[in-house]
């Protein structure tokens, strides 16, 4: 049976898992725009084509331009999955997706839980120069011709490909957006979803792209490069971390009070000022933009966006959490990627209360010497916060362009582009940014002193950082529970006994 492609938008509730408020959730920030209707009249069946009269041409044009938007707002840009994956996990599975430029080097963006493609705004603005999509471009050969996974990593560019710009495509995972929603959390894995962007590329012809993640879309980047690390150029993780207990966020009173928060919010105003202080810094949200704050003019874009695309659907959610809690890479996945050959940046707020920065760090530290640590000046959308450094680190792939997230992800593509070597990528100096941000030549080594006081006060980091994880494990077992009751009670209804006459 095929999955219905996209559900109705659920009432607003809680979710189930308290860990699950923090994973990574990033709501879509652009409204979505309903088709035009196509402009042109007909009449007894038979368009009706305009004559060009003197001053008549430049209206024309217009309205040229205005059919091409037209059909490309209609004609919605979807990946049958089950074309190049084969298996009831991919049956009526079906991916929106996005592209915009044009260039011989490839970008793919996966976003993060409950995320949509409309969240790397500020990613393709500073890497293609423009937000408007490419969708209405005719198809390249190999996709008309059905070419699977083997074929497209033959393909060559299509013509008239600039061979100096760039080309980016980024998608709603399954589960999120508009793209097919499967009921059943044992079709949600990185794993899967990690198949689900490989068969993405082959549906574009992409026979190698530079893929970049940000939060459980960096873990499903990390299976993809394992999995196939002949389609990589490079890979960019932004704002990861590892699955199961690492999830949860760090536990102090700010996190308890957004927690509780975010589980009593009930309207898209309530739940924008929680997103908003989990996923921003209050530097950044405090700055004066003209007349008002930051805060003001980003609470009126999270309310407009979570009221007009709806909340995600209840099975969409949990399947990507039970993703991200099933997440783990190992030790032969994770030489895999490091022996592959390609150039790897992970890129991290160092204020991030969600995905905490011990974790990238350590990954970083697993991937070495392909990778190194970039921590920048944020949050956990260091990618809104700070797009000036991230497109710097990406510019190892492409032109440089003035921002921070961005041009990390530009170093990134430059590098690889002119084929540099991990030890040259490692090499390469510490920058400081004008903002604060530190990209660091390599991930950031603790040496501890042998002394007994330097060994007293490791065994006691260990303890507290030992009793942190048994605290969480008893929070998520609690609620858990709690959450099961809560179900058992909805199921057992009331018995309802007449009354008996005297």
């Amino acid at each position: 049976m095929a999955i219905n492609n996209r559900p109705l938008p659920p009432k607003l509730r809680s979710q189930p898992l308290v860990f699950s408020f923090a994973l990574f959730s990033i709501p879509a920030f652009a409204e979505q725009s309903s088709p035009r209707p196509f402009l042109g009249s007909h009449q007894n069946g038979q368009s009706q084509k305009p004559i060009a009269r003197g001053g008549d041409n430049e209206k024309l044009a217009g309205r040229a331009r205005r059919r091409r938007k037209s059909r490309r707002r209609a004609a919605m840009p979807y990946c049958e999955v089950d074309r190049y994956e084969d298996g009831d996990k991919w049956e009526g599975v079906r991916l929106f997706y996005r592209r915009y430029g044009r260039g011989a080097t490839k970008v793919l963006l996966i976003i993060g839980l409950a995320g949509t493609h409309d969240s790397w705004g500020p990613q393709i603005k500073g890497l293609t120069g423009s937000l408007e999509p490419a969708d209405d471009e005719a198809p390249r050969q190999d996709e008309e011709a059905g070419v699977g996974a083997a074929g497209a990593a033959e393909a060559a560019p299509a013509e008239g490909d600039d061979a100096g710009g760039i080309e980016v495509c980024c998608f709603d995972n399954r589960g999120a957006g508009r793209s097919s929603v499967p009921p059943n959390k044992s079709y949600y894995s990185t794993e899967i979803m990690a198949k689900d962007a490989l068969a993405l590329m082959d549906h574009l012809g992409w026979k190698k792209a530079h893929v970049f993640g940000h939060s459980m879309g960096a873990m499903i980047s990390c299976k993809l490069a394992a999995i196939a690390p002949h389609r990589l150029c490079s890979l960019a993780l932004l704002n990861v971390t590892g699955g199961g207990f690492q999830c949860f966020p760090k536990v102090d009173g700010q996190m308890l009070s957004l927690a509780f928060r975010f589980l009593r919010a009930k309207t898209p105003e309530e739940r924008a000022l929680v997103d908003l202080e989990t996923h921003y810094t209050k530097e950044y949200l405090d700055e004066t933009v003209g007349s008002c704050t930051r805060r003001m003019i980003l609470y009126q874009e999270y309310v407009k966006g979570i009221s007009s695309t709806g909340m995600q659907s209840n099975c969409g959610f949990e399947g990507q959490v039970n993703a991200c809690w099933t997440h783990k890479m190992t030790t032969k996945e994770l030489d895999t990627i490091r022996s592959a050959g390609f150039l790897i940046s992970v890129i991290h707020g160092r204020y991030d209360i969600i995905a905490q920065l011990c974790h990238a760090k350590s990954l970083a530290e697993r991937l070495l010497p392909a990778a190194r640590m970039v921590e920048l000046h944020g949050a956990h959308l260091v990618s809104h916060e700070r797009p000036d450094e991230v497109k710097c680190e990406l510019r190892t792939h492409v032109t440089i362009y003035d921002f921070q997230v961005n041009n990390a992800l530009m170093d990134l593509i430059k590098a690889t582009k002119y084929a540099m070597k991990p030890e040259e990528w490692l090499a390469q100096p510490e920058n400081a940014s004008e903002t604060g941000a530190l990209i660091t030549a390599r991930p950031i080594t603790v040496t501890m002193r042998t002394d007994e006081g330097a060994n007293a006060a490791v065994a006691v980091y260990n303890l507290l950082g030992k009793l942190q994880l048994s605290f969480l494990y008893l929070i998520g077992v609690i609620v858990m529970g709690f959450e099961h009751m809560r179900n058992i009670v909805k199921v057992m209804k009331p018995v309802r006994v007449a009354a008996v006459e005297s």
